[in-house]
């Protein structure tokens, strides 16, 4: 246990600490004059010494454990993900939340992140760094995705369900997926896209009508996109978080308005300025030298991620490293993106920054297995 204990990345240690750090602070900012909500800092400190404790067992487990075993977290993942359609607690018309005792819930999108992870990297392991297959390996990996993917979409949750196909693209990328394929799936992929959004200009009543009918899709998904495409014809309702967000974050300049000094969070003026909207807090209080100091940080965590993943001895070790950075990568991307109007507004949370139980418990089990790649590859070179 001790030799573990001195091969932890305490780079990676100490910067988990700084953004516990910085979250607290940025919570306590957006919540201190809100009186529509109410967070329990008790709940908070537990929630980080559980974190704590999970990033520590993660990353003490040897995690070709979890990668020879991959199939059992994987359904019970998608169990859970099943169960809680018929017996949960619903969060912002989300019926994605578990109930549990003393004020907590878990969101099972949130596990299911890890339990992709995981499965896919087996898959990849499997082939030894071969060329994928199209019908043997693309297929599969296709499917193991997108099964959770409808699972979380229908809750409905497009920001995490967006985030697993996310995870696929990186893992497969990394996988060696031939340049034909890749180049087949980005034609099919803009092309679908570009037809979507052609065909939904002219005709935005009846598309939008005819997914809220048939496919579980929401009203304000399209919502959302019209103010994305079209934020002048949209109206003032549906471009009310997105014009306030980015009136915040432009009001901050360089230097910010000053800690506690936001006064578009202390007017309640940004929604969930707590946990999706977090980084408005970053951007109006801190300006644009706090915001690039958080970026700094992510990508010196991306930065001492892709440093294990390439140094691991293991391709299984590598696949598991890639697919959490793409995780990471994505969905900091998604929510600083759809605040400042390059992505539209989606609800996924700011890691290790924004305020939430379930989405701190995965990061940090993500991170554990980072860690558990460098522990346990460094290991196996020092017995030789």
């Amino acid at each position: 246990m001790l030799a573990k204990l001195k091969k932890l990345d305490l780079t990676i240690i100490f910067l988990l600490m700084v953004f516990m750090a910085i979250s607290s602070l940025l919570v306590y900012s957006a919540d201190i004059d809100d009186p529509t909500i109410s967070v329990s800092w008790s709940k908070l400190i537990i929630s980080y010494l559980i974190a704590l404790i999970a990033l520590m067992g993660a990353s003490f487990l040897d995690y070709r454990f979890l990668v020879r075993f991959a199939v059992y977290p994987y359904a019970i993942s998608v169990i859970l993900l099943v169960v809680v359609l018929k017996f949960n607690q619903k969060i912002n018309g989300a019926s994605g939340w578990f109930q549990l005792p003393g004020g907590f819930s878990f969101q099972p999108a949130e596990l299911i992140k890890v339990a992709l992870i995981i499965a896919l990297a087996a898959w990849l392991h499997k082939r030894r760094g071969e060329d994928l297959r199209l019908l043997q390996d693309m297929v599969p990996l296709g499917l193991i995705t997108l099964l959770p993917f409808g699972l979380v979409f229908i809750q409905p949750d497009l920001g995490n369900a967006i985030i697993l196909i996310g995870i696929l693209i990186g893992m497969v990328w990394i996988g060696n997926i031939k340049y034909s394929h890749a180049l087949f799936a980005l034609i099919v992929f803009g092309g679908g896209l570009f037809a979507f959004f052609y065909f939904y200009s002219m005709y935005p009543k009846e598309i939008s009508g005819y997914l809220v009918e048939h496919f579980h899709f929401k009203d304000h998904w399209f919502q959302r996109i019209n103010t994305f495409l079209d934020p002048m014809q949209a109206s003032r309702d549906e471009r009310y978080q997105m014009e306030n967000s980015l009136r915040a974050i432009g009001s901050g300049g360089l230097t910010g308005e000053g800690y506690l000094n936001g006064s578009s969070i202390h007017s309640n003026f940004i929604p969930y300025a707590y946990s999706d909207s977090i980084f408005v807090v970053v951007g109006e209080e801190f300006g644009f030298r706090g915001a690039a100091v958080l970026l700094m940080l992510y990508f010196f965590l991306i930065y001492r991620m892709i440093l294990i993943a390439i140094q691991s001895r293991n391709r299984s070790g590598s696949y598991l490293v890639v697919g959490v950075v793409a995780m990471y990568v994505f969905q900091i991307f998604e929510n600083i993106g759809m605040l400042i109007g390059l992505m539209p507004l989606t609800g996924i949370t700011l890691p290790f920054i924004s305020y939430g139980g379930s989405s701190l418990l995965i990061n940090m089990l993500c991170i554990g297995m980072v860690l558990s790649v460098k522990i346990h590859d460094i290991a196996i070179e020092d017995d030789k």
